[in-house]
């Protein structure tokens, strides 16, 4: 599935389940929440702090993609089309940064 087709299979979720998008301060909000949770368990499981007997069950995926659903959403009601946003951001990397790291002597 591509972005803009998960585009829109969030907008349908949202009209069947969710009864309508939270405001864009609220799922900004919300976005934060997700991402503070990928961030602990990346802290935890990859990182260098201890992972707490309750935290090894989360699944990185699942938070993962919870971050996703909320940026869709964000996407979607601020009328932007990710796809294309992504695939100009994508490009403009692709140029500028063609030979940035190649060079980097820290990644060698």
């Amino acid at each position: 599935m591509n972005i803009l087709d998960s585009q829109k299979a969030v907008d349908t979720w949202i009209k069947e389940h969710g009864v309508r998008y939270f405001n864009e301060l609220t799922n900004m909000a919300q976005l934060t929440e997700e991402v503070g949770e990928v961030a602990r368990i990346i802290a935890r499981r990859y990182g260098e702090q201890s992972e707490k007997e309750s935290d090894k069950n989360k699944d990185l995926g699942e938070e993962l993609a919870d971050v996703v659903f909320v940026v869709l959403c964000l996407a979607n009601q601020t009328g932007i089309d990710l796809q294309q946003a992504f695939d100009k951001k994508l490009d403009l990397k692709t140029k500028r940064d063609h030979d940035r790291h190649h060079d980097n002597k820290k990644l060698k």
